[in-house]
């Protein structure tokens, strides 16, 4: 342990695995350090009987569940974009041949009490019924402006600068309804609340190209894509990316909980290293989860978030064995979005015939159970429900002044287009360089079932 590194990696949820194998790539000595004895930390996967404990107290779940080791429960479930940029990250790291990949089978959406599928072309825009007959032409005008439009080619641009004028400004070129408006902002470009609609348009248009691409990647009934066997699989994935790069992993070090292990700061404010059991490792940087250095954090917020078992797939989602539901902030009458996220057997993440549901939000009451209900009732009847909420945290610390990099907590959203614009932003900062991400996307289809 009495040894030096360039960077100490404590935890080893899924942000700080990324970080700990990207740094490992570009030739960093790395330590990684976890309290736990499993990978993934808050985004970690859990089995029947872990999840029983977890919630109930005890492991013993009823036996018409299934077996135990069948369940593989993401407790931060998150599908990926097939064109985004988790996705570009697991190919520049070449991690994409320890995960197998298949597609998510359906992208909906709520509106006016029912649950409809995204339509995300012109296409499917005349015939959605999201829309009445005159709305349709309008959308399908605006599709096409989408789809053809190009940030280097100003011909594409019909005189407008996307940097200057809003979202807002965009939409109302095309005379778009509000409940169009509301699909388009929140199931489309995934914005999670409408103060997008006041912000540079360029960024709306991307998001909404980026998710038309990822649907077009797999010709499926969703722009995502999910590992078999659950998320749990991305951490160990980086984990060995890093060890193959001579990364060190120390799991389950019971000392590395925040009140027992120390981080050392020198006369200067800076980090000098990490001390558990009596043994200091030396390092010039530390990054870890808001849980490691809670006084350099501070709670912005919470999720709330019900994990359902059922025996049967969402209603009126064409019988989709994984789906997500959004539910816009209007149709609620919340300030954010409200999730539903579904997964099974298909992903190998149940027993033959269970589903795995979410429901997850911004918590907005301190109630989950009368604030998720909206979403809950959506699903139909289920076997086994638990309810939790979690804090969120944001790092409050100066980078340049201690050397510290510290994650911020995973949001409500069940894609994971905010949590890797976080690794990135990250990586930047740690290593003063932009990670290229221009790579052959046809390496993720290898890996990836329909």
């Amino acid at each position: 342990m009495d040894e030096e590194y360039d960077v100490i990696v404590l935890g080893t949820g899924l942000k700080e695995c990324i970080l700990s194998g990207l740094l490992s790539v570009d030739g960093l000595k790395v330590l990684h350090m976890d309290k736990n004895d499993y990978y993934g930390g808050e985004s970690c996967s859990l089995n029947l009987n872990q999840l029983w404990r977890r919630f109930r107290g005890n492991d013993q779940p009823t036996e018409q569940l299934g077996a135990s080791r069948e369940y593989n429960v993401d407790m931060i479930p998150k599908f990926m974009m097939a064109n985004g940029t988790l996705v570009r990250v697991l190919i520049h790291a070449n991690v994409t041949k320890y995960l197998n990949f298949k597609a998510v089978d359906g992208s909906f959406v709520y509106n006016k009490g029912k649950i409809y599928k995204v339509p995300a072309s012109d296409v499917e825009a005349l015939k959605s019924p999201l829309m009445g007959l005159f709305e349709k032409r309008r959308a399908r005008k605006f599709f096409i402006f989408v789809q053809e439009f190009e940030e280097n080619n100003p011909k594409t641009h019909e005189g407008m600068n996307l940097d200057t004028i809003t979202a807002r400004e965009l939409i109302a070129k095309y005379e778009l309804e509000d409940d169009t408006i509301d699909f388009i902002g929140h199931a489309l470009a995934l914005h999670s609340n409408d103060s997008y609609l006041d912000q540079p348009a360029m960024d709306f248009v991307k998001r909404m190209k980026l998710y038309a691409e990822s649907l077009a990647h797999f010709q499926a009934g969703s722009p995502y894509i999910y590992p078999l066997y659950g998320l749990g699989e991305l951490p160990q994935a980086f984990a060995r990316l890093s060890a193959v790069y001579g990364g060190t992993y120390m799991l389950n070090k019971p000392q590395c909980r925040f009140s027992i292990l120390q981080v050392e700061f020198g006369a200067d404010g800076k980090v000098i290293g990490v001390t558990s059991e009596g043994e200091t490792a030396k390092c010039k940087k530390v990054v870890c989860d808001p849980t490691y250095l809670p006084d350099k954090v501070h709670k912005v917020g919470k999720v709330a978030r019900a994990i359902c078992i059922m025996s049967h797939p969402i209603p009126d989602t064409n019988e989709s064995h994984s789906a997500q539901v959004i539910l816009p902030q209007k149709q609620l009458g919340r300030k954010s979005d409200m999730y539903l996220f579904c997964c099974s057997y298909a992903h190998n993440v149940a027993p033959k015939g269970k589903y795995i549901a979410f429901v997850t939000a911004e918590a907005e009451t301190g109630n989950p159970e009368v604030e998720l209900k909206p979403g809950v009732d959506l699903l139909g009847p289920i076997d086994e429900i638990f309810y939790e909420t979690y804090d969120t945290f944001l790092p409050t610390n100066d980078n340049d002044a201690d050397n510290c990099y510290i994650s911020k907590s995973y949001d409500a959203t069940t894609h994971f287009e905010s949590t890797v614009t976080d690794v990135l932003a990250m990586y930047t900062k740690i290593t003063g360089k932009v990670l290229n991400l221009s790579v052959d996307l046809s390496s993720a289809s290898a890996g990836a079932e329909e």
